[in-house]
């Protein structure tokens, strides 16, 4: 699957949205929808980028962030800003998330000591959980949009409709013989009475819970990438603790990831909607191809590559199967199962195709600007690991001498310091964060139309804090 990158898009958004900035303000509602849309700008950088557009789509991408002009315009964009009160995108939710590792860890029970320890030992540590808080903000932000003609059709129908609980199976539990301790005393009355209970407080907050469900898978398939990624990196730490290939030994870790993509494709598919179940299993398949994009490093697979555009795009393309896909899709699945009409549900994906775009470009920028201490993990990780990320491919382009460095994936001593100090020399970091900015900026516009609430507050304070995040 290929990003597709509309071309001359990123450079001729920045041009309406400069001269947004300049004009004045109708009224104070204006002011406050204007503000929502430049609250990223107001983040601290180096200046902010034009240039013509491009024929090329690989080449719009690049025009983005190539050319560093005046900010002037920033002072006030910041005034701007003052306008709007930060809203606080957890809790909107908080009900929902205070039971989301609780619930995960029922899930994942199993009757056997080891794997049971394996695989719930990711959900010891408190994570970000920035993906099912996704999902859940998009629920709710979908609930007032319009909903599709079959669920007009369904309401008019004299016919009752009762949704299925989502934890009722599907093939008699003789047949399944998926041991799961934390589930087996449960009957089919007490399976009806949770349901219920979920549906309570559902009416209460908006979100269905197939929606909360989805949440929670989105997590468990995220859990399950770590799990393998940390055994391929051989890493030695995760959110603070020893790695669970450090742990559990790499066998253990590869299994008990393959163990969390296994109730998380039961979940999913006791939710009944083949179309959820077959954006999220593509999802499963999208991280592996990521991965193996990942391994290979560059477009171009040689020991003295010179800089593309196409190393750009290699790079957006598999930036998004790693990252963006599991957002973008699990959003999309959200505004399915709330039953939203066909233009929202795109939109759903579109917030979320952008945003994880944003979120990896920033995270890619941090491995360079931040301390092993303020990341929990290693700094400079990704050049330990030969990976040639966006801040060092901006700087490639204007520092050719790069490319026998990434043809040999810094693999020689001192390639890594070498390479590090180049990208700092260079306007790499800066133009990583003015392309994740624009990003940021489309998430937003995607979801314009929606319905004035709370909960599309937090979408669009969850794009401003993916810019700002430190961590």
């Amino acid at each position: 699957m290929l990003l597709q990158l509309r071309p001359g898009a990123p450079a001729i958004r920045a041009a309406s949205h400069a001269t947004r900035r300049i004009r004045a303000p109708v009224c104070a509602q204006c002011l406050r929808q204007e503000s929502l849309d430049v609250r990223i700008r107001s983040q601290p950088r180096a200046g902010y980028h034009s240039s013509p557009a491009r024929a090329s789509a690989l080449g719009a991408a690049v025009a983005v962030a190539k050319n560093v002009v005046s900010n002037a315009i920033s002072s006030r964009t910041s005034k701007l800003n003052t306008d709007l009160m930060g809203i606080d995108p957890l809790r909107l939710v908080s009900k929902e998330m205070k039971f989301l590792t609780g619930n995960i860890r029922k899930l994942l029970g199993s009757g056997h000591p080891s794997l049971d320890r394996a695989a719930k030992y990711y959900t010891q540590a408190e994570g970000k959980h920035m993906r099912p808080l996704i999902v859940l903000l998009m629920s709710r932000a979908t609930h007032l949009c319009p909903k599709s003609p079959e669920t007009h059709h369904r309401a008019a129908s004299t016919v009752q409709y009762t949704p299925i609980p989502i934890d009722t199976s599907i093939t008699p539990l003789s047949i399944l013989r998926d041991n799961n301790p934390s589930t087996a005393n449960a009957t089919s009355a007490s399976t009806v009475s949770a349901a219920e209970a979920d549906s309570a407080i559902s009416s209460e907050t908006d979100i269905l819970p197939s929606q909360r469900r989805l949440a929670e898978i989105t997590e468990l398939i995220h859990t399950a990438s770590l799990l393998h990624d940390d055994v391929i990196d051989h890493s030695v730490s995760r959110r603070g603790s020893p790695s669970a290939n450090l742990e559990f030994g790499n066998k253990m870790a590869v299994l008990a990831g393959d163990f969390l993509l296994g109730r998380a494709s039961v979940a999913l598919a006791r939710l009944r909607n083949a179309e959820v179940v077959e954006l999220l299993a593509t999802v499963i398949a999208n991280l592996v191809e990521g991965e193996f994009m990942q391994l290979k490093n560059t477009a171009a697979d040689e020991k003295r590559p010179v800089w593309s555009e196409e190393a750009l795009g290699y790079y957006l393309n598999k930036t998004y199967l790693k990252t963006a896909s599991l957002i973008s899709k699990s959003c999309r699945a959200a505004a399915l199962l709330g039953d939203a009409n066909a233009a929202t549900v795109e939109a759903a994906y579109g917030y979320g195709k952008n945003l994880g775009l944003a979120f990896q470009l920033v995270d890619d920028m941090l491995d360079y600007t931040r301390s092993e201490r303020e990341l929990g993990k290693p700094a400079g990780a990704d050049l330990e690991l030969g990976l040639a990320t966006a801040p060092l491919l901006f700087a490639w382009r204007d520092r050719p001498e790069l490319g026998e460095l990434v043809g040999r994936k810094f693999a020689q001593e001192g390639d890594v310091q070498r390479a590090r100090q180049i990208v700092l020399e260079t306007e790499g970091i800066e133009q990583t964060r003015a392309l994740a900015e624009d990003y940021a900026e489309k998430a937003i516009e995607c979801i314009r139309d929606f319905p004035d609430s709370e909960a599309k507050d937090g979408l669009v304070e969850m794009a401003v804090t993916t810019i700002k995040r430190k961590k």
